[in-house]
């Protein structure tokens, strides 16, 4: 063994063993454990950052401890490919998109391997390829032809610049996240998955997910967004043409007689309708495209409308409602109509104090009704000397209560109805069903269930992604492309302006032909959503050209057992995989009902306290650390620095403290060789001290397979690591049995480490003379009987205050430990000439004595 740790040839020399012993590929066998591990896959940026040399090291970390737990191990990688980000980086530097994606994954796989991750290589896929894609676009028309895909016209967020769809989450502050341009709304033709249909399985299932962070459930079920709710007709005083009625939904059917007026959207067939004849309401829905349809600025927007100049009818009182057309309503939502009740919704409240709207408060909340008790109660009881301020307590509530009975603002609070006639005096729940039962016996209404959710729109106006698998046909329509015709190829050798998409701008490529006959082939490509949705099945088959999975292979290895990445995506695209996996089961492809069984969100990485991005200056390059340090430096910080689902700051003085501890680990173990052969060991009469390190190393044993297994708290696996470390620099006994507990004690070390530091753990397992490789060594077993104590250390509290320690046998009576406590020359200091009021044991842990 060399006796200077050299971080560049050992890690070169690990990766090359595993590279000819091809260490990671595996392949389906039914006679051991599978465990899939898989990472979130990265964009192919160029180079890799910090937060993807975190998120790809926590995944190996679980990957390898589970391997030498003798698990049949998968942890693929590869490429989400495509996107909008190449197609700007191409028209930037004049190269066509998939050149430069080429380039960066061929860049970025470098990297990784640099970081010595133990991936299987030969199933790595990049969803850019036609052998990826095509089953993509063969699985779509099977859902279309189960009538699960549609087409239609619809409202979306528009970038003018990019010219694209934009996500909600895509706006900010009713701007475009890529280029700061103002987004418009726009109405085009889109194509649709219907996860609607999917709604109840995708929120019931969230329940068979103990794995997942609850906060990640807890944001699908605020983003599915399932209600109940009261549908309600609303009449029209006059029709238009030849409307008479439209419908509203609502959850809160309780506050129905609070409504003064009624809201339509911009794009309502009523509104468009009267627009014609209306140039204040045509001017006034012209500029309604022009705003975001995002719910964050749907939120904060100015509140604004025109008055149609009709009345509809309420449901119940028959009393003539105004109808208004409102920014704030959505088409896509409900039924593009809602019930306007300024006393007890804001967005209305707000409209309503624009233009002078009437509003009447039919909800008197539990936290009025709370205050009128307690104003009851003071006002009703005697005088109390000792209450001098009941005068000012009266005040104060009788202040709180007018505050509510002023109309100042809007009462959401759920409570008790007012000012509703029939209804009066009831609670919600009563209300909800009293209004509900009225409207249904008036066959005006009915209860339903409704979803936040919304279908997938999946169609892109971009190039760079899967081109949809669809012929339009000339007399209108359309047909999908047949499975012998698949894949829809997407041209590569394409210039681009950073205008227009090189398939739409040419008219040659839409030209096709079924059957002889001329059709046009669509040209909005896929949403990068849905590539993402199902490349972790695909993994488990990646070159399977029979099908978009082998069933057996995906049944065998689904589903995956840990899933990493950021909370980011805790929303869309875990949802979207959800919904993907549960179609491919309906397919028949796969048979479970959710494709991640444990879910880990990794903190983001940060410097001088803020996200690392090139725009702030504050980014640290994985590449020039590995140079500098090695990889499993940085590695180890990585791990060390912060539990895995907190935020990790980076600190440079910390990397280089994780370096100095492999160079003293190495130090440490280079002296221990050099010492001689150690012999076999005698686990019977060892002395004092070797004892203590024999127990320390099985209890770090227990700590770190808890910590990388139930807990995933690998920080504090490694401090278990080094405090063991610590005591083995400490320990000097090097003779007969004391070189074979040291042993016992580095080999514990080095195996525990592996997973994390696996170069440095990989020729280290070498130099102390094992002929197995390392990541083939199974993990290190607790050795119980070393865990026993002869003695053990009891802290004594004097009125509640440490005030010594002591030495007792650990079968020690009670008697004996209180004996022993009191007799301690530090402990008498405190209780000597007190009266003793309380003496109590509690049992391998401390003695606690009250004085007086």
């Amino acid at each position: 063994m060399q006796e200077q740790y050299s971080p560049k040839e050992i890690e070169q020399q690990a990766q090359q063993y595993w590279a000819n012993n091809k260490s990671f590929e595996v392949e389906v066998d039914t006679n051991k454990d599978k465990y899939y591990c898989l990472a979130m896959f990265p964009y192919p940026s160029g180079r890799l950052h910090m937060g993807h040399v975190r998120n790809y090291t926590i995944a190996d970390v679980i990957s390898r401890y589970q391997r030498m737990l003798g698990k049949n191990v998968l942890q693929p990688m590869g490429w989400d490919a495509f996107g909008l980000p190449a197609e700007n980086a191409a028209a930037k530097n004049n190269v066509a998109p998939a050149k430069w994606t080429d380039e960066n994954i061929a860049y970025m796989r470098d990297q990784l391997k640099q970081l010595g991750f133990a991936y299987d290589w030969t199933r790595e896929l990049a969803t850019c390829k036609p052998d990826y894609y095509r089953w993509e676009q063969w699985f779509f028309t099977r859902l279309y032809e189960k009538g699960l895909v549609y087409k239609k016209t619809s409202a979306v967020n528009w970038c003018p610049v990019d010219e694209t769809v934009l996500a909600n989450e895509q706006v900010i502050d009713g701007c475009c996240w890529r280029c700061d341009t103002q987004v418009v709304k726009k109405e085009i033709p889109q194509w649709f998955i219907k996860i609607t249909e999917y709604a109840d399985q995708l929120l019931a299932d969230l329940d068979q997910l103990d794995g997942w962070p609850e906060q990640v459930k807890t944001m699908q079920r605020n983003w599915i967004g399932r209600s109940e709710g009261v549908e309600m007709t609303f009449a029209l005083e006059q029709a238009v043409a030849g409307i008479d009625n439209f419908d509203v939904y609502t959850t809160r059917p309780d506050t129905l007689m609070g409504a003064t007026y009624v809201s339509l959207a911009a794009e309502h067939p009523i509104s468009l309708e009267l627009a014609k004849n209306n140039p204040e309401l045509n001017a006034f829905i012209q500029e309604c495209k022009v705003s975001s349809v995002a719910e964050a600025d749907m939120a904060t927007m100015e509140k604004k409308g025109v008055y149609t100049g009709i009345n509809a009818v309420h449901p119940i009182t028959g009393k003539a409602v105004p109808v208004w057309v409102a920014n704030y309503v959505l088409m896509d939502y409900g039924s593009g109509a809602v019930m306007a009740v300024p006393a007890h919704d804001e967005r209305d409240f707000d409209f309503a104090t624009l233009y002078g709207l009437p509003k009447i408060k039919v909800i008197k909340s539990d936290k009025e009704i709370a205050l009128e008790k307690e104003l009851t109660a003071l006002q009703s009881a005697p005088q109390d000397p000792e209450l001098i301020a009941k005068k000012q307590l009266i005040e104060s509530i009788e202040k709180d209560l007018s505050h509510y009975q002023s109309l100042s603002f809007a009462v959401t609070e759920k409570g008790e109805t007012i000012n509703s006639g029939e209804f009066d005096g009831l609670d919600f729940e009563a209300a909800f069903d009293a209004i509900a039962d009225k409207l249904v016996a008036l066959k005006k209404g009915k209860r339903t269930t409704n979803y936040r959710l919304r279908d997938w729109g999946v169609s892109r106006q971009r190039y760079w992604g899967s081109p949809i698998p669809m012929f339009n046909l000339p007399e209108g329509g359309e047909i999908p492309v047949p499975a012998d015709r698949l894949p829809a190829l997407l041209p590569t050798d394409v210039v681009m302006d950073g205008v227009s998409s090189p398939i739409k701008s040419d008219p040659e490529w839409r030209k096709d032909n079924l059957d002889g006959k001329p059709v046009e082939r669509e040209t909005d490509t896929f949403d990068t959503f849905m590539e993402s949705s199902w490349y972790y099945a695909r993994f488990t088959s990646p070159n399977y050209e029979e099908g978009m999975l082998d069933s057996d292979a995906a049944n065998y290895w689904l589903p995956v057992d840990q899933y990493v990445g950021g909370i980011e995506h805790a929303i869309l695209h875990l949802l979207y995989a959800r919904f993907f996996h549960k179609l491919m089961r309906d397919e028949g492809l796969v048979n479970c009902d959710e494709p991640f069984d444990r879910l880990l969100c990794q903190g983001m990485v940060l410097k001088d306290g803020s996200k690392m991005s090139k725009s702030k200056g504050n980014t640290v390059d994985p590449q020039q650390m590995i140079e500098q340090y090695g990889a499993d430096t940085v590695r180890l910080f990585i791990m060390f620095a912060a539990p895995p689902e907190q935020s990790l700051e980076w600190s440079d003085s910390a990397v280089g403290g994780s370096s100095k501890y492999l160079n003293r680990l190495w130090k440490i173990i280079h002296k221990h060789l050099a010492s001689g052969a150690a012999p076999e060991l005698n686990k019977n009469n060892l002395t004092t001290a070797q004892q203590d390190l024999r127990r320390k190393t099985h209890e770090t044993i227990a700590k770190v397979s808890d910590d990388c297994d139930r807990r995933l708290t690998f920080n504090t696996a490694i401090a278990a690591i080094m405090e063991l470390t610590n005591d083995l620099n400490k320990f000097q006994d090097r003779e007969g049995q004391g070189l074979a507990v040291e042993r016992e004690a580095i080999e514990t070390i080095v195996l525990l480490l592996s997973p994390i530091a696996p170069h440095i753990c990989h020729s280290l397992w070498q130099s102390l003379g094992h002929a197995k490789a390392i990541i083939d060594t199974p993990w290190p077993k607790v050795d119980e009987k070393a865990l026993v104590r002869d003695s053990i250390e009891m802290v004594v509290q004097v009125n509640g205050k440490v005030r010594g320690k002591i030495e007792v046998a650990a079968d020690a009576s009670q008697d004996a430990v209180l004996a022993l406590a009191m007799a301690d020359e530090r402990v008498q200091k405190f209780i000597e000439g007190k009266e003793i009021k309380m003496q109590k044991v509690i049992p391998g842990k401390l003695v606690t004595i009250a004085v007086k």
